[in-house]
């Protein structure tokens, strides 16, 4: 099973593009308002949600930490939203993500997020469900509510394994 660990990579808007954006303060977006007492950093992710009736909602997730190593054995993804996960908590996370190959995920990249980045997964991502870090952790989650299943779940025949983080 060694040859099934998977690498945990930083989270940065390089590596994380095929999947979605990286939510964090970049300098590059930010404007003042307010007549100069707030930095608003401007459209760091778009929320997408198709489909008739659907529209974009705000959540708060309450995520249990995972016990490591870890056996990943599924991936998920939402045909019709975006979703992303937001920390409120102040910890670190991890973020599973896979390029799609023919209908079902490839290889997963596994990144560990800081707790100042969030994370926008396009519409049809691959993505394993919220991966807390040692304590119960919150996040905002924007994501599409509306009719249609926007849930597909695939099982990996053989699983991989994720070691133990080191924040």
């Amino acid at each position: 099973m060694a040859d099934d660990t998977l690498t945990i990579e930083p989270l940065t808007r390089e590596a994380f593009a095929p999947f979605g954006e990286v939510i964090e303060a970049d300098p590059a977006s930010m404007r003042l308002i307010n007549e100069g007492t707030t930095e608003r950093y401007h459209a760091l992710a778009e929320a997408e949600a198709y489909g008739e009736d659907a529209r974009v909602i705000i959540n708060i997730f309450r995520g249990q930490p995972r016990r490591f190593p870890y056996i990943l054995n599924m991936m998920e993804r939402h045909p019709f939203g975006s979703q992303s996960f937001s920390p409120l908590s102040g910890r670190p996370y991890l973020v599973v993500v896979a390029e799609d190959r023919d209908g079902m995920p490839d290889t997963p990249r596994v990144f560990l997020a800081k707790p100042s980045q969030g994370v926008n997964y396009r519409a049809n991502t691959w993505h394993h469900p919220l991966m807390t870090l040692g304590e119960i952790s919150d996040f905002l989650v924007v994501d599409r509510a509306g009719p249609g299943n926007n849930l597909e779940e695939y099982f990996f025949d053989t699983p991989y394994i994720i070691g133990e983080p080191t924040p």
